[in-house]
């Protein structure tokens, strides 16, 4: 098309219109980026209920930024190409909204942020982790990725995970890295939600012929402080209504809304371009002392799961150890990751066992079960496909989380002990004790216990004037609530599907998770506690057009 002829002076109002934008976008960088990156140092676990189904983060590592409207709740992340190799690690993934009329998608908003999680296996049987990181589209890392270490003939598996409802797949430009990194976002039509994995079956395949050809050990359990096995991931006294979801992995943003590494090199290259950045220009005079401070301090953001509550809040409560490698990303310290934690599992989880059952929201289908969803899910975190023996009953799995000793019941008798850890979310409880009952409160509800076993929810709540819960009790299953200790608070009991309810990962369902009465007819918990898919169900090519919404939004444990 040709151009336009312009006077001289509507070219130079251009240029001065031009330069005008430009000074203003550096205006709103300079100044705006520390208010939205307000962080709060802590956990993950968010246990409010922004969602339907979904469990939030429970505790927050970085504070909710203050904003006009509800973030949008869908975004994407593009794949780089070849994401299995070291360079396609390296190389950090892009955010964008999946439908932009719904808004932006920022990867800086704790409440839209998606973590990424690789575990190496070599092929001597050495394991360590690596965090790729995530970027919003068209921005750069606050520093320079870590380049990951992949020798030869290892193996590569990558799971996701999402604080907001809904986050998709989608290969980068005109590359093919969804078909290339082997990636799962649901089946066709019908996405998990916040989980999805890249290679998974293949790694842990290759993890259980190192564990076979003795290459490989995974360590012993230990025995914790109740005098009991230490948790798993597929114990029913840590999943809630989705299970081995989510990752641990955690970035660092700076004042400007640009993520890096967790580690040292990060932390330097961020406090140097923060206090640059706020010397001022020739245009913008600013305070470079008081302004540095903020810009200068790297914020922390991380995923909510069932892992991280496990290992960095129950684990630690309990004197137990989880199961770790060293992390390339973060100067190579011992951390966990969702891979580690189900090879832990799989090794040491005694019954019941908790597998992902049927009734877990991110695998079903338009709110019906589905063994196909289920089974492609049950593939990315190394649990065995339904069969006869474990058909994923959701009344059955209901039933043992809430009936059986080795359930919530475990967390009561507990009490004392998580009553003295602190809180993953101290804006729904002043300590772990408080939250995990919180969490098995609205886990009953979202899992669907009331409609499958036909009995009200077992746990009753007491919170106080700020709507912290500071007392909790749990009855036998089939018998009314008893009310709690009207001396912890003003507050009467929450009833089932009370919004202030954290929700949390999905509880799995086992072969041995009988719907049995044995933890009915015991008395109630208190404080002492006395008594691989196919090809085709593969979202790798449709991951864009998948419209089916998962069961619950917002970071949650």
């Amino acid at each position: 098309m040709p151009r336009k002829n312009l006077t001289r002076s509507s070219r130079a109002s251009r240029r001065d219109h031009a330069r005008r934008w430009r000074r203003s976008k550096l205006s709103v960088a300079l100044v705006g980026g520390p208010v939205i990156l307000a962080v709060v140092a802590g956990s993950v676990f968010a246990a409010g209920s922004r969602h339907s189904h979904h469990r939030r983060a429970a505790g927050r590592y970085t504070a909710r930024p203050t904003q006009a409207r509800t973030p949008n709740a869908e975004c994407t992340l593009l794949v780089p190409d070849h994401p299995l190799t070291a360079r396609g690690l390296a190389t950090p993934y892009e955010l964008v909204a999946t439908d932009r009329r719904n808004g932006p998608c920022h990867e800086a908003n704790p409440d839209q942020a998606a973590f990424v999680e690789a575990v190496i296996l070599t092929k001597d049987g050495k394991l360590s982790v690596y965090d790729p990181l995530v970027v919003d589209r068209g921005t750069r890392p606050a520093a320079r990725p870590v380049r990951p270490s992949v020798p030869k003939g290892s193996t590569v598996g990558i799971w996701f995970g999402f604080n907001s409802a809904t986050l998709t797949l989608r290969s980068k430009g005109r590359s093919n890295s969804l078909a290339q990194g082997k990636c799962v976002n649901g089946v066709r039509g019908s996405l998990f939600g916040q989980f999805a994995y890249c290679n998974a079956p293949a790694f842990f395949k290759a993890a259980d012929d190192r564990i076979a050809d003795k290459q490989l050990e995974i360590p012993a359990l230990g025995t914790a402080k109740d005098g009991l096995p230490c948790p798993t991931t597929r114990d029913f006294s840590v999943v809630d209504q989705d299970g081995s979801d989510n990752v641990v992995t955690r970035y660092l943003a700076d004042g400007r809304g640009r993520i890096a590494h967790d580690n040292a090199a990060s932390r330097r290259a961020i406090g140097r371009t923060g206090h640059l950045h706020n010397r001022g220009d020739r245009h913008h005079r600013h305070d470079g002392r008081v302004r540095s401070a903020k810009a200068n301090t790297p914020r922390d953001l991380a995923n909510g799961s069932d892992n991280l509550l496990l290992t960095q809040f129950m684990d630690p409560a309990l004197g137990c150890e989880p199961f770790t490698a060293p992390n390339q990303s973060s100067d190579g310290r011992a951390t966990s990751a969702l891979a580690l934690d189900e090879l832990s599992a799989a090794a040491n989880q005694k019954a019941p066992i908790a597998l992902i059952p049927q009734n877990d929201p991110m695998t079903r289908v338009n709110d019906h079960a589905s063994k196909r969803k289920t089974d492609a899910y049950r593939a990315g975190v190394d649990m065995p496909a339904l069969g006869a023996a474990d058909d994923g009953d959701g009344a059955a799995y209901c039933s043992t989380l809430f009936g059986d000793p080795a359930g919530i019941r475990r967390v009561f008798k507990d009490k004392a002990i998580f009553e003295d850890a602190p809180s993953p979310d101290p804006a729904t409880a002043p300590n772990l004790f408080g939250f995990l009952a919180a969490r098995a409160n609205g886990t009953f509800t979202d899992l669907g216990c009331d409609r499958l076993l036909h009995v009200p929810d077992p746990v009753a709540l007491t919170r106080n004037d700020d709507g912290l819960v500071t007392d909790a009790v749990l009855a036998p299953l089939g018998r009314t609530r008893p009310s709690p200790d009207p001396a912890g608070s003003a507050s009467a009991t929450v009833p089932p599907g009370a919004s202030a309810r954290p929700t949390g990962d999905a509880p799995s369902p086992s072969a041995s998770s009988s719907a049995s009465a044995s933890g009915a007819a015991s008395p109630p918990v208190s404080a002492s506690g006395s008594a691989s898919p196919s090809a085709s169900d593969s979202a790798s090519a449709s991951a864009g057009t998948a419209t089916a919404k998962p069961t619950r939004s917002g970071r949650h444990y």
